[in-house]
């Protein structure tokens, strides 16, 4: 969290000092802007679900491995800051879009299983980066990961149909 800074910013994105100060004026803006906003998935059917999933846990898992980091850093931060609490209401918009991918995936309790899954998710993207998941999964920003990904995205679905009827 100390490395995030206005001027570290600009440094890794090769912009001039002062650029991102610009747009995010207050520290607290810009841990906001990390944490930011989910990507929009589509597809309803459950395979379209689970390889949508896939690819973007394995995205975060690669090519976006820092910013995934450096999100949950933000996050616990948040913790023991008060203050920045709000960025919690980030999570809002991607469990809105579980809700709405789940009832078209049929779901018979897509807003209960909609939060279910996001935590599902959440904790499988924690555990490929932190936990023991690191050791064991297969490498990001591969086939076989997102083969992977995909198919426990898939089976917990399923699990959620099945816990439902």
């Amino acid at each position: 969290m100390r490395a995030l800074t206005h001027r570290a910013v600009d440094g890794r994105a090769g912009m001039p000092p002062g650029t991102t100060s610009a747009y995010l004026r207050t520290r607290q803006a810009l841990i906001e802007a990390v944490v930011g906003l989910p990507p929009r998935l589509d597809g309803g059917d459950l395979d379209a679900l689970a390889a949508g999933v896939a690819e973007v846990l394995d995205r975060w898992l690669s090519t976006g491995r820092s910013r995934s980091l450096a999100r949950y850093a933000c996050l616990l931060e948040a913790v023991h800051r008060p203050e920045l609490r709000g960025i919690l209401q980030h999570g809002t918009g991607l469990r809105v879009q579980a809700r709405d991918l789940l009832t078209r995936a049929g779901a018979a309790d897509p807003d209960r299983q909609g939060d279910q899954f996001v935590a599902f998710v959440d904790g499988l993207l924690f555990d490929r980066l932190a936990g023991a998941g690191a050791l064991s999964a297969p490498q990001p920003g591969t086939a076989a990961s997102r083969a992977d990904l995909s198919l426990t995205a898939r089976g917990h679905v399923e699990l959620g149909r099945g816990a439902a009827r």
